[in-house]
């Protein structure tokens, strides 16, 4: 069997591959001014986000899992273990091209995203062992994943992608992701009643800013560039999440991690930073060779969080229905217990007194009877 080539970004062909519908949509969109006005406010409402989840950490349970850092070894192995594998073999398994390929593993090897935090609070996860993981994935990151990505990008592609990766947007990803944390985490430390109000109004501009989002961006690109994406795509961004999610169950299982932690690492290993795959792929590779994949992101954002959202509604129905179903004999129905009522006569004083005989107790003398009304 021949093996196939590998892709050469510093080739001439590529500067001359002839261009297509999609590589015409895409630049059009990214550097229009509506796309950059996109990128600020969602950078600032996930600023804002953070520092909302920030005021859901407890000083006492965080220094905890400093102490004993079970949260970085987990985010360590779900994201630069088990993800970017995950994506490489599932990139194989559907005998993905070069390009496609190399959109997926840059999503696998991103470090966890904010998603996950707030799916973890909507499951009532481990918030502190999430954030924990966050923090330390995206920390990680720094060094890592040029590494998974050194490892496995060779199947597909010549240049050293190393070479191609923005460091200084992994940074920038790290303190948008660390400053807001620690303001939250000391706002809730020092007025609480302000840090719930906070948590609140961050979750609520995220989903009114996801929701914007979806629209904006479907009719700006519209199906015409969906449809350029070939249907193994569709289905790695499917099947990607899903993994990740049992994966990180099983890994919780396996450090005999309590229930709530392990919905919390679940999520943070299916859940990946979409914002910085994304940045990756603008600044990387040239337009009319990605084409349509860079909607690949976009595509996984989607999955991840309509299958964290199937996750999240089972959840709360099995907790309602199984863990907090109410007793129906002790809502006022019929008991086998029954009741007679005595009187004062029919009972014997003596009934149930003990004769003590150790010299070292202490006799209590009886109370005198009370006087009879007049």
């Amino acid at each position: 069997m021949e093996r196939r080539g590998v892709m050469d970004l510093s080739g001439a062909e590529l500067m001359a591959a002839p261009p297509t519908e999609s590589s015409h949509l895409i630049p059009a969109f990214w550097d229009s001014p509506l796309s950059h006005w996109i990128n600020v406010i969602v950078g600032l409402v996930l600023c804002f986000t953070m520092l909302g989840l920030g005021c859901t950490v407890e000083v006492s349970q965080l220094g905890e899992h400093i102490r004993r850092p079970i949260g970085v070894l987990l985010a360590l192995v779900c994201q630069f273990v088990i993800m970017p594998l995950v994506a490489f073999l599932l990139a194989l398994a559907f005998s993905l091209d070069d390009v496609a390929a190399m959109a997926v593993l840059l999503c696998g090897c991103c470090p966890g995203g904010n998603l996950s935090n707030i799916m973890s609070l909507l499951v009532h996860g481990e918030m502190n062992l999430s954030i924990i993981m966050t923090i330390s994935s995206t920390l990680l990151a720094l060094v890592l994943m040029p590494l998974c990505l050194w490892i496995y990008s060779r199947a597909w592609i010549n240049t050293p992608v190393v070479d191609l990766l923005p460091f200084g947007a992994i940074t920038l990803t790290l303190c948008s992701t660390l400053i807001p944390i620690g303001l939250g985490v000391l706002l809730r430390y020092r007025h609480t009643r302000a840090a719930d109000l906070v948590l609140k109004a961050s979750l609520w501009s995220l989903l009114v800013t996801l929701v914007m989002l979806f629209i904006l961006t479907g009719a700006m690109l519209g199906p015409r560039l969906l449809a350029t994406i070939p249907a193994s795509v569709y289905a790695v961004a499917v099947l990607m999440p899903l993994c990740g999610y049992a994966a990180g169950y099983g890994l919780a299982v396996l450090f005999d991690l309590p229930p709530n932690s392990r919905r919390a690492v679940s999520l943070e290993t299916g859940c990946q930073n979409v914002q910085l795959c994304t940045a990756i792929l603008k600044m990387a590779f040239p337009p009319q060779l990605m084409g349509g994949l860079y909607m690949f992101p976009l595509l996984y954002a989607l999955f991840q969080a309509a299958e964290a959202g199937v996750f999240i509604v089972a959840y709360r129905a099995y907790r309602r229905e199984v863990l907090h179903k109410p007793d129906a004999r002790g809502a006022g129905g019929d008991s086998d217990i029954s009741y007679q009522r005595f009187s004062d006569e029919d009972f014997d004083s003596s009934y149930g007194a003990v004769t003590v005989s150790d010299p070292n107790s202490i006799m209590l003398d009886p109370c005198p009877p009370h006087p009879t009304p007049v």
